[in-house]
């Protein structure tokens, strides 16, 4: 096996990165948009999801958005590939480098035993990366990022980070767990002919199941007792820095815009949060992001929430990993029936919760599955003067037949927030990266410098100078022109003009 060299540098293990999944351009530009350091996504071929594939001319328009900022974008080359797909693998490695990928993420060491592009290479979270010998192996190897595990436990990420030299460590904070090791999952490929090695997976985990007992004792009916609850490691994320991790990846390759927004912007929020207030760290990209809503990871897709296996595993605990009733997004509670009319159910809302027509909700029905009712129109409950009841709420329904169940006293939760994602389509952020403006005058014009405080680029323009009627006006004439930076990735952060300054500056002249 060759060794990788490439004329690449990878960041510092203390520069902190948010790894967003990107099902397309569109999601990727999205997720850099809403703070993402780096988008992971699928190519033409040979990805990990075979359904979120996208042409070289997508990948090319998205490294050019992100590269804007200095962010990055990986590129998911990460099925076993067989002896015939290798050449064509080799190929797509070379054609995605210069569409401008920064990374190829792999599995199959079959094709470090040929030429590579000179790209970073980060081993997938397929290549099942749980000891500190196998790491050590794969930075041997010429790999810069490995994805550990989602199994690890705090002190085994310590020990993984302890035995590199210079590799970074990534690991899932958020989303999808699978009840396998990724990469050592054979069910799929066993009952169906369809590997999860080769981007296939047909997710039997989430199927239902009954079990029991080798003596025949019925443990459980029609539950999906394979099918875990989601990541969430929102509240670890400081205990994962101190342990070693260095990127910080969303699962959901998958998952539509609201998802990569809303979550991606979460996270943006929660690691701002620690590099604030801890000097030695800091962030891989440039870019400040202003979001137009209020980040909440439970108002998208989600099984529940589990941060199990990084605190070691509680084999003494009651089982919880799994959520037994649904694979699907049963949603937050929202609401309890108050009481259930002919095609329409009078519901209490809980604190801070208004219904709109298109919502969904879910409950836990009698015969503990998990049933769904779409809200055809939503309207409040009004008292004799016509004025609206707190909290109370009539909402219609199409679906009578499936509201079998449903009863005075049960909890609805809400899996569809109508009016939350008809706003996530529309722009939700804006990222500028700040600059420092410095504003001088020399005999015969005028300079200007701008600074991101790593590079900078200075500008000149020569004028017949003359003294203006209102010194203080001009000065601020000339801030007010110099902030505005149009459609440009840059916002004035600071503009530094003389205090003395005697020369008038023409509005056409600032822009410029």
């Amino acid at each position: 096996m060759t060794l990788h060299a490439g004329i690449w540098t990878a960041p510092a293990p203390t520069a902190l990165e948010l790894l967003a999944p990107a099902r397309d351009a569109d999601a990727g530009i999205a997720a850099i948009d809403h703070g993402a350091d780096a988008v992971y996504i699928g190519g033409p071929a040979f990805g990990a999801r075979a359904a979120a594939g996208n042409s070289l001319d997508d990948i090319a328009r998205l490294t050019a958005y992100a590269h804007r900022f200095n962010a990055r974008v990986f590129l998911a080359l990460n099925t076993l590939f067989t002896n015939e797909e290798l050449p064509l693998a080799r190929k797509l490695a070379f054609e995605l480098a210069d569409a401008g990928a920064d990374v190829l993420i792999l599995q199959d060491m079959g094709l470090l035993e040929g030429p590579l592009p000179d790209i970073e290479l980060h081993a997938s979270t397929q290549c099942d990366i749980r000891t500190p010998e196998k790491a050590a192996f794969l930075e041997s190897v010429g790999f810069s990022q490995l994805v550990l595990a989602r199994e690890l436990s705090l002190p085994e990420i310590a020990a993984v980070r302890a035995k590199l030299q210079h590799a970074r460590i990534e690991f899932f904070v958020h989303g999808a767990l699978c009840v396998s090791y990724s990469g050592q999952c054979w069910m799929s490929q066993a009952l169906t002919g369809r590997s999860a090695n080769r981007g296939e997976c047909s997710q039997l985990c989430r199927l239902p199941y009954d079990v029991y007992t080798e003596a025949g004792t019925e443990l459980a009916k029609s539950k999906h007792v394979l099918s875990l609850k989601d990541n969430d490691q929102s509240a670890n994320l400081e205990a994962l820095i101190d342990a070693g991790v260095s990127s910080f990846k969303i699962e959901g390759r998958l998952k539509g815009a609201a998802y990569v927004k809303n979550v991606t912007a979460f996270y943006r929020r929660k690691l701002d949060e620690i590099i604030a207030r801890r000097p030695e760290l800091s962030r891989t990209s440039q870019g400040d992001s202003v979001f137009t809503f209020e980040p909440a990871p439970e108002k998208v897709f989600n099984r529940g929430q589990t941060d199990y296996f990084v605190h070691g595993r509680q084999y003494d605990q009651p089982y919880e990993l799994a959520e037994l009733e649904s694979p699907k997004h049963a949603g937050e509670p929202a609401a309890v029936v108050e009481e259930v009319l002919p095609g329409c159910i009078i519901v209490k809302s809980l604190p801070g919760v208004t219904f709109a027509n298109g919502d969904g909700l879910t409950y836990l029905a009698d015969d503990e599955e998990i049933r769904g009712i779409a809200v055809n129109r939503a309207e409040p409950v009004l008292n004799k003067a016509g004025k609206p009841i707190p909290h109370l709420w009539m909402l219609h329904t199409l679906e009578r037949r499936r509201m079998d169940g449903l009863r005075p006293g049960l909890v609805l939760k809400r899996n569809r927030d109508h009016a939350f994602l008809r706003m996530m389509e529309g722009k939700t952020a804006e990222r500028k990266i700040p600059i420092d403006l410095i504003f001088t005058t020399h005999e015969d014009g005028l300079d200007l410098v701008a600074s991101d405080g790593v590079r900078c680029a200075a500008a000149s323009v020569a004028l017949d100078l003359q003294t203006p009627s209102d010194l203080v006006k001009n000065r601020a004439n000339l801030r007010a022109q110099l902030s505005r930076l149009g459609d440009t990735p840059f916002a004035a952060a600071n503009i530094f003009i003389p205090e003395d300054l005697d020369v008038f500056v023409p509005a056409s002249v600032a822009n410029q």
